[in-house]
Order: structure tokens, then sequence, then C-alpha cells
């Protein structure tokens, strides 16, 4: 693990924009990958990993304790990776093996003292439940982040309001809230017109910089950063269309640059 001088450097910026807006801040575990499958890829045992998310969800809780203040509150969140692809179904779960699957990530978060949980580049609804499931057998919040393909489904081929629905009434609404991720906002947009309820569950959002699709992400050699000040207007226009949208950030390609565009789109300065 970085040490936490090294983690203040990279996280000093985002923070200090939140600062400005007097807003809250979601810290997120660097652990999008701290699950069995991949640590086994580089030999660790299940103690090994779980040892990792500790020492994450520790690093995370001295960062808070830096730069957390009344008016810029931080929450610690535990940041939990699917199991396989996050742009191609390939290792499709029940539901009931997704819960036992990241149950043990889950809990380790909890006895380490994450607030919050969140499933980033969910792709299929089975996995979503399971974690939905998992976090409310452990008494922690738990937020759902669906990434969707060019088309604005998911790669199973759901829609993104049947996949919200679906999680929400199997799981009597143990999401907190949802987040779109890891996808351009041309890529979802045409399907949050009409105001079904649905939308009212996402709250979050954090968008790719590029336009391209996960498969020309996927072959892609360099980093297509975008446009900055284009991106900060097209979560504009998605505010309006979100009335309960909350949390911003960006995902592949966004940098500082890219997410204080979106705040000065977004989010009013506060006056004194």
């Amino acid at each position: 693990m970085p040490s936490a001088t090294c983690a203040q450097l990279a996280l000093r910026a985002f923070i200090k924009t939140a600062m400005k807006y007097k807003a809250g801040f979601i810290l997120d575990t660097p652990t999008r990958r701290s699950n069995t499958d991949w640590g086994a890829k580089l030999g660790y045992s299940g103690e090994q990993l779980a040892d990792v998310n500790r020492k994450a969800v520790a690093l995370a809780k001295d960062i808070k304790s830096h730069f957390a203040t009344s008016t810029t509150p931080i929450v610690v969140n535990g940041a939990i990776g699917p199991r396989g692809d996050g742009y191609r179904v390939d290792k499709k779960m029940t539901a009931e093996e997704a819960c036992a699957y990241h149950t043990p990530q889950i809990e380790t978060f909890r006895e380490a003292g994450a607030e919050m949980v969140s499933a980033i580049t969910m792709n299929y609804i089975e996995e979503a439940i399971g974690i939905a499931r998992a976090a409310q057998a452990n008494g922690i919040p738990v937020v759902i982040a669906f990434t969707v393909e060019t088309d604005g489904k998911l790669a199973s081929g759901d829609t993104l309001g049947a996949a919200i629905e679906t999680v929400d009434r199997v799981t009597n609404s143990a999401p907190a809230y949802y987040m779109v991720n890891c996808a351009h906002p041309t890529h979802f947009d045409n399907v949050l017109s009409g105001g079904a309820s649905w939308t009212n569950r996402v709250r979050g959002l954090r968008a790719n910089a590029s336009r391209q699709s996960h498969a020309e992400l996927d072959a892609a050699t360099e980093l297509d950063a975008g446009n900055p000040q284009e991106l900060g207007q097209q979560y504009r226009d998605l505010c309006r269309r979100l009335p309960r949208l909350s949390v911003v950030g960006g995902c592949c390609g966004t940098d500082h640059r890219h997410v204080v565009a979106i705040c000065d789109a977004c989010v009013p300065i506060p006056s004194g």
C-alpha cells in the first residue's frame, strides 16, 4: 500500500475542490480488484487479501482524519469491483453465488470501519443483487453503480431501468442509491428521458471522459481525456433530468480538470 503522505498528496486537489464548494467527499478505498479471483492471480491467501482490504480502509480513515471538516465531511467507502471483466459478462453468477462470493470482502470492510460500500462497474443484474444482499446482511449501506454500453444497455442486454427496478424489487430497495459509471454521457442520456420513476434512484454519476465504446477503450494504447469543459456541460444537462443527482465524479480518462469542470457546471459556490 502507498504511504499516507503519498495518498494525501494524490487526493489533496480533489478534496480541496470539495472544500471550495462546502461539499462532502466520498473517499474510495483502492480495492476494486481486491477480491478472491484477482487476489489469487497474485498468490494471495484469503487472510492476506483480507489484510490488504483492512489496510486500505485504515489508509482512507487516516486521510479522513487529516482533511474532514464540518462543511466537507468525508465518508470512507469500501470499493467493490465485479468478479469478472467490467466490460463483458464473462463469469456470470446467480444472485446467491454473488452474495457468497462478495461477502468476505464486505465483512472485512465493515469490521475495519468502512462507512459504506459501493459496487463499481456492474454489468449484469444478479451480481448487483448478490452484493446488495451481502451488504444488507452486514448492516452496511451499499451503492450499486451500473455501467452501460453505447446503446444505454448493460452488457447483459438489460436496460438500465430494468436493472434498477429488479434490484430494488428483490432486495426491498436495499441500495442507498444507484450510480452510472464507466460510460460517456452520450451513451445513456437518451434512456433518461420520459421521467420514469426509477430515475429518482440515480443519485450518482461517474462518467468517462471518452466517447469510445468499452471495446475501443479495451484496445486503446493511450488514454482519451476528451474535453473537460464539454463533459462539465453534459453533466449539467443530466442534472436537469436527474433531480436527485448529488454525487458526481469521473471514471476512465478523467482527472482533476474534469472534476473541476463538472463542479463548476453543476455545483453552486456557497456564499460566505
